[in-house]
C-alpha cells in the first residue's frame, strides 16, 4: 500500500495491485475513507467522512496532483 502523503490527519494512498482501474487515489481520516478518480478529479465513493472532510480531501488532491500522478506511474507504470 504505497502512501503518497499525509496532511491535516488525512492519509492519501493507493494499493499496489489495483488491476486495470484508471488512475485514482484513496484517502482515509479518522475511520472514514474515500476514493477519487484522478482524470478528472471526481469522488468515486466515500464512507464515514463528513462533507467538509471530503471537500478538504479534494482540495489537497488538487494541490498535490502532480505528486499523486508521479507516484502512481512509479508503481503502476504510465
Amino acid at each position: 500500500m504505497p502512501e503518497v502523503f499525509r496532511k491535516f490527519g488525512f492519509v492519501f494512498f493507493f494499493y499496489a495491485n489495483e488491476g486495470n482501474e484508471p488512475m485514482h487515489i484513496h484517502v482515509r481520516k479518522a475511520g472514514g475513507f474515500a476514493k477519487y478518480w484522478m482524470e478528472p478529479i471526481e469522488l468515486e465513493f466515500s464512507q464515514g467522512m463528513k462533507v467538509n472532510e471530503l471537500k478538504t480531501a479534494e482540495e489537497l488532491i488538487k494541490e498535490n496532483v502532480e505528486l499523486i500522478k508521479s507516484r502512481w506511474n512509479e508503481v503502476h507504470g504510465s
